[in-house]
């Protein structure tokens, strides 16, 4: 480890120290802040199973307050988080409720029609997010941002800690590669909240003809971007703990390949294998289970890598490693076969592939985004609501 880096993660592990002597009170518990702003407004939600109160779900407790909630919009996952990544959800209503859901990954691809519109005056937002820029739930509220500037609706987050808000890595969306897994000119790793990050949309004129949004964030007391902040509830079924958070912007890169990178057993995100890899003692064997109905290589015994012991510091030292993509490339001696399509929206330009092909390293093409990430840097600071 190179003196400046071990300086970092001092420093990030002293600010974690520091950070566990006061809470962290996430927007959706300052209720001072934001209950004023909705009286005598009719509310939609945009929230899924991360949208707590405490021990409560956002949306419940508002009707225990007496407020006038119309509606909910889910995310990718769906409102209760158990659908699959990419699967189709479909409109529905809230058993315990009785509220309308309105599903924005499948069930309304056309846009949110007249009636739901016209029924709400203010969108609260509150979602776990977990700064990378291949999530999906930030592509949601920006488009959900265009709709309440399209509209004149007001949109309040109700912000939460990024679980990786503590560094900035990967390379700027090249935007011909924007999709449904990266919508923004951001890095792999943005470092931002949700609610910073769509000060940044507004301030920076992303919203489609320059449109804003009118905006207003409740912002988390005690937290700072240093703040090592572990997130209560899984934020989706494949990502179920720290670690897999951790890994996600070093591994998510399998989904593009042949390679299981876990989904279907107790460790997603946290190992790499193929039936085919060869040298491995390791060895695991995707089953279906919710969350993952056919995941990648079901049923195979797939050889490869476990990346669950690596220790949390080490992680945040390498930041992004390609090494594991690079590794299972070599080993499977496959080529450009090795490489879908969606290799480059997953990360976002197109050297990357081109220098694996070449058989670069990890360290060379890792070093092609460092500008990037200063450029970035220096563009998101005036949006910043957290200490650096």
């Amino acid at each position: 480890m190179s003196n400046i880096k071990m300086i970092l993660v001092m420093i990030l592990f002293l600010g974690c120290t520091t950070s566990h002597a006061q809470k962290v009170i996430v927007g959706a518990e300052r209720t001072s802040e934001y209950f004023p702003l909705l009286e005598n407004q009719r509310i939609a939600v945009f929230s899924n199973h991360t949208g707590l109160v405490g021990d409560k779900h956002l949306v419940d407790f508002l009707l225990e307050n007496n407020f006038d909630v119309i509606g909910i919009f889910a995310p990718e996952h769906g409102f209760r988080g158990t659908a699959d990544a990419g699967e189709h959800v479909a409109n529905s209503v809230d058993e315990k409720t009785g509220l309308p859901i309105f599903s924005l990954y499948g069930g309304n691809k056309e846009g949110i029609d007249a009636k739901i519109l016209n029924g709400f005056d203010v969108l609260l937002v509150d979602i776990q997010d977990v700064g990378v820029r291949f999530y999906t739930y930030y592509i949601t509220m920006v488009k959900l941002m265009d709709v309440c500037a399209l509209n004149d609706k007001k949109m309040i987050i109700l912000d939460r800690p990024n679980p990786n808000g503590h560094y900035v890595d990967g390379p700027i969306l090249d935007m011909k590669h924007k999709s449904g897994v990266g919508w923004l000119p951001i890095p792999v790793v943005h470092g931002m909240t949700l609610g910073e990050l769509a000060n940044m949309v507004n301030g920076e004129g992303w919203l489609p003809d320059g449109r804003k949004c009118d905006l207003e964030v409740i912002t988390c007391d005690n937290y700072a971007h240093q703040t090592l902040y572990t997130v209560p509830v899984p934020p989706s079924p494949n990502l179920p703990n720290m670690k897999s958070i951790y890994l996600y912007p070093s591994t998510c890169y399998f989904e593009a390949t042949p390679v299981s990178l876990g989904r279907g057993t107790s460790k997603p995100f946290q190992v790499y294998g193929h039936p085919n890899m060869k040298g491995y003692d390791f060895s695991f064997t995707p089953r279906s289970m919710p969350g993952a109905k056919n995941p990648p290589q079901l049923n195979k015994k797939c050889y490869g890598v476990d990346l669950s012991d690596i220790p949390n510091e080490k992680i945040f030292e390498e930041g992004i490693d390609l090494s594991y993509v690079i590794d299972a490339y070599n080993n499977l001696n496959m080529g450009n076969h090795f490489f879908r399509p969606f290799f480059e929206k997953l990360i976002g330009v197109d050297y990357v592939r081109e220098m694996i092909i070449q058989g670069k390293p990890a360290e060379e093409i890792e070093a092609m985004w460092i500008d990037d990430v200063e450029k970035f840097k220096k563009q998101r600071r005036p949006y910043l609501l957290y200490e650096e």
